[in-house]
């Protein structure tokens, strides 16, 4: 049996962040932050884009004040198939990974219509859920220049030194994610609306980092799992959301919104490993809590209606702040200061439109959403297994392209709607880096039964995430 000897390397404070906490700042930002949640058939195909027009449930998902819009109640359930392909591509070499997953969205509306002199002509109660799967798997192969030198101890307890060859990499993330959301909207005079909603959201989140390398020695595989992987989290949170429409003449109506921070209570449970009195690898499971304040929104929206048949939309969606932990420690601090430095306000602008032949409607929309982060510079392997300096404008997360159509038929009291999302997005995935432990910090690399494999340097794959969504509305209109 092999056995730890002893490597010495050194890495910056700065990079620390990188090594430790890639799944941490990518579920941030895709998690916790997540404003691409899926709502009916109808808002799919527009992708969102409905902030000036509402008139249903899913306006909580951007602007509450769509919900006084409405002059008829409704209600309705969406069945959405989320089918992704994740391509990871290292220096020439790529593995393709699919799957597919269910969501769904209830969405209603009840108007309550004020037969007085008042101008206020409605008071709407709208309520909207809507449940995401969070599977996301992303292998990438193996590069058998990418060694790293291991001193070691055989059965004789004599020094050897073999080389770990790279072999795969996968990140793993399971779970789900779930918004709620109730609020109130209310009609004055047919040209002022205004809207409050209130969100609950929810998140199970289960992630896996892990390695597997090939010993020279004795031309054996094994698998490493990164330090304080896999993690479990499960989370709770709350927001939020005030808005409102203006009808500026018959045909332009301009809307706003803000979303408060979501803040978040997250319950984790992690894997720590470290070297025990017989020189082999031992963990052991904590649980910690964590806050996370993720950022405000400000969404500006406007519509044109020019006839009762044809409505096009434009929302903007800018991050008025950045995500911030709850400092409780260095982990918290160093998260807080990689956002601080290299994350940008989050944007993203949608156009939808809609036309109406008789009970026929026809939909569709773009969206684009900017990539979350700056550009990062880190140590990364070369094609050749070298070491150098590489930079990336989209480490971690790239800015999303979505492309929605849609149909829809209205029985008067009953409609049924059909939608596809393409969603496309490409990025620069770090992994493999760690720090060497030491006595007053615990190592942060990769981990099997027998000994760890850690070195400074990042391998960087560039992934393509494809998803194709198809949604099915059935709906109930009083």
């Amino acid at each position: 049996m092999l056995k730890k000897s002893l490597i010495i390397c050194s890495i910056s404070v700065a990079y620390f962040i990188h090594a430790q906490d890639a799944s941490t700042i990518t579920n941030t930002i895709d998690v916790y932050s997540n404003g691409a949640m899926q709502g009916s058939a109808k808002y799919n195909a527009m992708v969102g884009s409905t902030g000036a027009l509402g008139g249903d449930g899913t306006s909580l998902l951007n602007n509450p004040a769509g919900l006084g819009v409405a002059i008829s109640g409704s209600f309705s359930g969406t069945l959405v198939v989320d089918n992704y392909k994740n391509t990871s591509n290292l220096q020439g070499n790529s593995f393709g990974y699919k799957n597919t997953n269910t969501d769904g969205n209830f969405s209603g509306i009840t108007t309550f219509q004020l037969l007085t002199e008042s101008p206020w002509k409605f008071v709407n109660v709208g309520i909207n859920y809507t449940s995401q799967n969070l599977d996301n798997y992303v292998e990438t192969p193996g590069n058998s220049n990418i060694k790293l030198q291991k001193n070691l101890l055989d059965s004789n307890n004599n020094a050897v030194t073999g080389n770990l060859s790279y072999l795969r990499h996968a990140y793993n993330r399971t779970g789900n994610l779930s918004k709620l959301g109730i609020g109130v909207g209310a009609n004055y005079d047919n040209r002022l609306y205004v809207g409050i909603g209130l969100n609950i959201h929810s998140a199970e989140v289960t992630q896996y980092d892990s390695a597997a390398f090939g010993l020279d020695l004795d031309n054996s595989v094994t698998n490493f799992d990164k330090q304080f992987t896999p993690f479990s989290e499960s989370s709770s949170g709350f927001s939020a959301n005030v808005g409102v429409i203006g009808k500026i003449t018959n045909t332009l109506r301009l809307g706003a919104a803000i979303e408060s921070p979501t803040f978040w209570n997250i319950q984790r449970v992690f894997s720590e490993y470290y070297e025990d009195n017989s020189g082999f690898i031992s963990y052991e499971n904590f649980t910690e809590d964590r806050t996370l304040t993720t950022p405000m929104k400000a969404i500006l929206s406007a519509s044109l209606v020019p006839t009762k048949n044809f409505a096009v939309n434009v929302d903007y969606t800018i991050g008025v702040t950045k995500s911030k932990y709850k400092n409780q420690g260095p982990a918290e601090q160093e998260l807080n200061d990689f956002f601080k430095e290299n994350s940008k306000n989050t944007s993203e602008i949608k156009v939808g439109a809609e036309y109406r032949i008789k009970a026929l409607r026809l939909r569709g929309g773009y969206a684009y959403a900017a990539n979350p982060f700056d550009e990062i510079s880190l140590s990364a392997y070369n094609a050749a297994g070298i070491a150098g300096t590489a930079s990336s404008d989209n480490l971690f997360l790239g800015s999303r392209n979505t492309i929605g159509a849609g149909i829809g038929y209205d029985w008067k009291s009953f409609f049924l709607d059909a939608a596809y999302q393409n969603i496309n997005s490409k990025y620069d995935s770090p992994f493999l880096a760690g720090t060497v432990g030491t006595p007053s910090q615990i190592g942060t690399g990769y981990y099997s039964q027998d000994f760890d494999a850690t070195n400074p340097v990042s391998a960087v794959s560039q992934v393509e995430n494809k998803r194709n969504l198809f949604s099915l509305t059935l709906g109930w209109k009083f």
